[in-house]
């Protein structure tokens, strides 16, 4: 199986809409896992991990934004529209487009067929705000200062991911 890689966003991809604003951020990982992967199993295998559980627990904690498995799955069935800190900006067949609470940043899922495997990709968007003593559009102190921490939780988030739909096949 492939490992966990960078990789620019398909053409098609609901994320693309955020390459275009001046200073914002994208990124696309991708991987791929053996067999035919639903887009609905993605998306729970994505938010049921351990390792998102406990960014569960954190926004149930400090954001008073609990989730539950159960939520993921009607997330993943299309019958719910927010989840956790997110609410769904955008979906389609084979993708979902969330949007955080304060509107600041986007996570990605898709999947697409690879003959005998399916490509799993998870991206995300950051939004600038406009710097008050500049003018210019910015990511902030804060965003920007955890980017390097975020670029690596990303490609954790999607082996994890990966490795539990490992364990269901």
């Amino acid at each position: 199986m492939p490992p966990i890689q960078k990789s620019p966003l398909p053409t098609n991809s609901l994320l693309n809409r955020f390459t275009s604003i001046p200073g914002a951020y994208t990124d696309c990982y991708a991987t791929e896992v053996p067999g035919r992967v639903s887009f609905p199993e993605y998306v729970v295998a994505f938010y049921t991990t351990p390792l998102f559980k406990l960014e569960r627990v954190i926004l149930t904690l400090l954001a008073k934004k609990p989730s539950s498995d159960a939520q993921a799955q009607e997330l993943a069935d299309g019958i719910r529209n927010t989840f956790a800190a997110w609410s769904v900006e955008d979906r389609s067949e084979n993708q979902l487009l969330m949007c955080d609470f304060m509107e600041r940043t986007r996570s990605w899922l898709m999947t697409v067929p690879a003959g005998n495997s399916t490509r799993l990709y998870f991206g995300s968007a950051v939004v600038p705000v406009r710097n008050p003593k500049t003018g210019k559009p910015s990511l902030g102190l804060v965003f920007q200062s955890l980017l390097g921490f975020h670029k690596v939780y990303s490609v954790w988030l999607l082996h994890s991911a990966k490795a539990r739909l490992g364990r269901r096949r």
